[in-house]
């Protein structure tokens, strides 16, 4: 892969981390699918640097003025199981925690996750510590039960955002980026925390996984995080940016104590995101709900405050959109995009089955604006070659002197997926065509003409980022002759859409698409 400059190297290290939960392949709860249809909410791997301890693995008692440690008479906000939100522990956890500290520091985070929230636990939760190769064996292979007709949905959809080409299977690129950079996760279905651990012997070196998972198991407690079920990944990047907006929000302040009045676990490690390799592009559609979602509640916050970002859970965000622009959360519904299937000679729809029961599993997709920056940006990083359809400074934030926004480090507010209204996207196969080779008209509707337009002219430069040129005779037809793109293209622009029509050849362009007009 290309080497990254400074800042993006950076930003891949902050990007390693930012997240609590869920997998943006998952419904609020499960091991990440390529869909919404989960039940555990993961938590990527933190390798910001910490707030340090002194001495080094063990606790420093603050100041606590007059305040009265005494155990109250009944359970109260911030006192959790015979501890305070803002006391110290006893515990010495360079050599890992027993049973007796880890205990303490889990009551402990949950009456400070708590204190934060403003909202009362009712319950405690399990917690169990393993490390990465555990992690990896036991809860990053995904389901075992995808169809075949689910791996070529998905493979297409990846294929379409220029992320995942024929040659590989998106299913395990997401898999291995999950077992790379995975840090924990809330499992809805047991009730139980799993934090993963980067040494051989696991041992919880810092407590800022544990309060995000908190955060989700306290959510779920109010909530009922498998009651939500986003049917596609747009409208699944729309809910995310509540459901880990708010846990990220809550990490940051609980962050922000650490480094002032608490005492907190942090032993510094040398372990760097779990090894592995990530695949940013794919990366990048992932993260959108730690990126923009924290942005979002805090200004749900600013509003009324947590009585405020409650009310958010009765009426989700429709679209990762609505997260990007809080101004427009209720205010700007996405179109529901009408897309009719004129398909012919021998190709056929690919309708996936859910890989589970009770998922919700549409014939279609909507990838959503979070999905089409990503697929921009991705060209500042792949390996392909050294154009960037979009600019360094247009995609991370970054101040004066090129550090990125550790909050907020990636702008999915893109001139060229700004105004997105809509998209939907019919996959297709054909068995005649050869093996692995598959078809799509993705159509997306715009605001306006002008910002269709816009999508298309810096479409066409993508196709040609990924080796695609122009075919003699029109300005709508491109052809990519090689590498894991190679296929061809058609671009209908009319008024406020945009219908992109993929195929292996262009004969078979107009097989999947009866508006196809061919070359003069």
């Amino acid at each position: 892969m290309r080497t990254l400059p400074a800042v993006a190297l950076a930003l891949v290290l902050v990007l390693a981390g930012c997240s609590t939960g869920l997998s943006p392949t998952a419904t609020p709860g499960s091991t990440p699918e390529p869909e919404p249809t989960g039940t555990d909410v993961p938590t990527e791997t933190d390798t910001r640097a910490s707030t340090p301890t002194e001495p080094p693995g063990t606790e420093t008692a603050t100041p606590t003025g007059s305040f009265d440690f005494a155990d109250p008479p009944e359970d109260r906000l911030g006192w959790e199981a015979g501890y305070w939100y803002n006391e110290s522990l006893p515990i010495t956890p360079e050599d890992g925690l027993n049973e007796t500290e880890l205990n303490a520091t889990v009551a402990r985070s949950m009456a400070r996750v708590e204190f934060i929230r403003e909202t009362e636990f009712d319950r405690s939760f399990p917690v169990r510590i393993v490390n990465r190769t555990t992690y990896r064996e036991r809860y990053a292979g995904g389901n075992p039960n995808y169809t075949a007709a689910f791996r070529a949905f998905d493979n297409a959809k990846f294929e379409a955002l220029f992320l995942v080409g024929e040659d590989r299977d998106a299913l395990a690129v997401q898999n291995d980026n999950r077992g790379s950079n995975v840090l924990g996760f809330y499992s809805p279905a047991r009730d139980e925390i799993v934090v993963v651990s980067e040494s051989a012997t696991p041992t919880l070196s810092s407590e800022f996984t544990l309060a995000q998972e908190l955060a989700h198991a306290l959510q779920d407690q109010e909530y009922n995080l498998t009651s939500y079920r986003a049917p596609t990944r747009d409208a699944y990047n729309g809910q995310n940016g509540l459901i880990e907006g708010d846990a990220n929000l809550v990490e940051a302040r609980y962050r922000e104590q650490c480094a002032g009045a608490w005492s907190c676990l942090d032993v510094s490690t040398n372990s760097s995101a779990g090894g592995g390799e990530i695949h940013l592009g794919v990366y990048f559609v992932n993260f959108f709900p730690y990126s923009d979602g924290p942005g979002f509640i805090e200004s749900r916050y600013r509003q009324g405050g947590w009585a405020a970002v409650d009310e958010l859970y009765a009426d989700v965000p429709a679209s990762a959109e609505q997260v990007i622009y809080p101004d427009r959360y209720s205010r700007d519904e996405p179109t529901n995009v009408s897309l009719a299937d004129t398909n012919s000679g021998g190709w056929e729809r690919v309708r996936p089955d859910p890989p589970r029961s009770g998922s919700l599993r549409p014939a279609y997709a909507t990838l959503g604006q979070s999905a089409l920056s990503a697929m921009f940006a991705y060209t500042l990083y792949d390996d392909y070659n050294r154009s960037g359809v979009i600019g360094p400074r247009e995609w991370l934030n970054v101040d004066a002197d090129g550090d990125v926004n550790a909050s907020d480090p990636l702008n999915y507010d893109l001139a060229a997926t700004n105004g997105w209204d809509g998209d939907r996207l019919h996959v297709y196969s054909n068995p005649g065509a050869g093996p692995n080779e598959s078809a799509y008209v993705w159509r997306l509707v715009w605001d306006d003409a002008s910002e269709a337009r816009e999508f298309a002219e810096s479409y066409r430069q993508l196709l040609s980022h990924w080796g695609g040129t122009r075919v003699a005779g029109s300005p709508n037809h491109y052809r990519i002759d090689s590498g894991p793109f190679a296929d061809s293209f058609y671009i209908d622009v009319e008024g406020d859409t945009v219908t992109v029509v993929n195929a292996p050849t262009e004969s078979d362009l107009g097989e999947v698409y009866g508006g196809y007009t061919a070359p003069a």
